[in-house]
């Protein structure tokens, strides 16, 4: 009875507060599928510039809740959290603490990052917002409160998360980066990939910040996004890329914690960076260099099995997205791949390693990659044999657009490393004003 009464929370919990707002990592479902269109009349796409803004360096991406854009930025040795305005980009509040640049044990790419590089976690229930600096500091906020802090810790004190381990066959690949995943609030419990010697996974009392139990896994934390919902034969579990394996893990207590599957995945580089995709009870996995494939996992209770692995496509840091029947990424430009069978449809575009996507109400993918480059286009639902781009927007031109792109009611909010900030109107919204 209690986890089904979980799982009933679990839902709840992914379908996010308004039904435009973005208040978890990947948009409101967790998985880069939003109801919002994509704003292209079918003459326009991008209006104008609404606002801008400069909120330091880093690699987390908008979120949006409540009329409010959450953004949090490094500079002069503080990581700083901000509330603007989502119409006129006002700032509304700020929250500072003293925070580095890099994390304690960041070995590596440091030319290619900076800052805190976790998406914050906003809850419905709470309005609290939690945050995850690359340094382990984790805070509460509540934003009902003008952005008073409710509780915090630090992983790396608290849990003694040691440097990531070179793990790949290849030598001289290691790299940390920190702490980069964002958090997950599920029901009452806050879920953290803390990567430390009691476990991969730690889960919290969203409110007081009291531990609550810790996984079975004790594997050194991965580079991805952070931990995905996922239920398995009617058990709420979370799948998460860890640096050694995919592992799925049971969070229903009194079982929270408990491993349901395990599948190796090793990285050289400790690059397992996108996020793992979900689809009912299958999740798909990808990595580039030595691993260079994409593999979809049907997961039980029993175990993972592999449906299919193709070694001739992969994503690097975007997430896959899953949508009627096909796989897109972007990564190396633009991808479509049959869900079911593994096989790519179509390529196509100029997206190199920075790159993120979602898939919008009319069903059109919003890409961003490269230094700031916006670009529609064509799912396999209009175009299924070829890539079709509708239109692009050069937003950004000097650093890498590691932030996700986020779409919230005609407007596109983009970032870059160095903590640029762009709201973008679509033409939509003038369409719509004149009707």
């Amino acid at each position: 009875m209690r986890y089904r009464l979980l799982l009933v929370c679990l839902t709840l919990a992914t379908s996010g507060g308004q039904a435009a707002d973005w208040p978890h990592w990947r948009g409101p479902q967790r998985n880069d599928v939003v109801a919002t269109p994509s704003g292209w009349t079918g003459q326009a796409w991008l209006q104008g510039l609404r606002w801008q803004a400069d909120v330091g360096e880093g690699g987390s991406s908008p979120i949006i809740a409540n009329g409010c854009v959450y953004l949090v930025g490094w500079s002069a040795g503080r990581d700083t959290l901000f509330c603007l305005d989502a119409d006129t980009g006002k700032e509304r509040w700020r929250q500072s603490y003293a925070a580095p640049r890099y994390a304690r044990h960041a070995v590596g790419d440091q030319a290619l990052y900076s800052g805190a590089c976790s998406t914050p976690e906003f809850d419905t229930e709470t309005g609290l917002l939690f945050t995850l600096s690359c340094d382990g500091t984790l805070q509460a906020w509540d934003t009902q409160k003008q952005g008073t802090r409710v509780w915090e810790l630090n992983l790396y004190d608290r849990y003694q998360a040691a440097r990531r381990p070179e793990v790949a066959e290849r030598k001289k690949t290691r790299r940390d980066y920190g702490y980069v995943s964002s958090p997950l609030v599920v029901g009452s419990q806050l879920i953290v990939e803390v990567g430390g010697r009691t476990g991969n996974l730690v889960a919290f009392d969203k409110r007081t910040g009291r531990e609550r139990w810790a996984s079975q896994n004790r594997d050194e934390a991965g580079h991805t996004g952070g931990p995905v919902p996922i239920t398995v034969e009617q058990v709420p579990c979370v799948a998460v890329l860890t640096l050694r394996n995919l592992v799925v893990t049971r969070i229903d207590e009194p079982q929270a914690g408990q491993t349901v599957a395990t599948f190796p995945w090793t990285t050289d580089y400790a690059n397992n960076i996108a996020t793992p995709a979900v689809s009912g009870s299958s999740v798909i996995v990808s990595s580039a260099y030595n691993h260079f494939a994409m593999c979809r996992l049907e997961i039980s209770l029993e175990g993972a099995k592999v449906v299919w692995k193709n070694d001739e496509v992969a994503t690097g840091v975007c997430s896959p997205v899953i949508y009627r029947g096909h796989v897109y990424w972007a990564w190396r430009g633009v991808h479509c791949l049959d869900y079911e069978t593994g096989k790519q449809r179509w390529q196509g575009g100029k997206v190199g390693a920075a790159g993120s996507c979602l898939m919008a109400g009319d069903e059109r993918l919003i890409v961003y990659g490269n230094q700031g480059h916006l670009t529609l286009v064509e799912s396999a639902e209009r175009s299924p044999d070829k890539y079709q781009e509708i239109a692009s927007q050069n937003v950004f031109s000097q650093t890498d657009a590691w932030p996700h792109v986020v779409v919230n009611n005609d407007r596109i909010f983009c970032r870059d490393r160095n903590g640029k900030v762009q709201c973008w109107t679509t033409a939509n919204h003038k369409a719509a004003l004149k009707k």
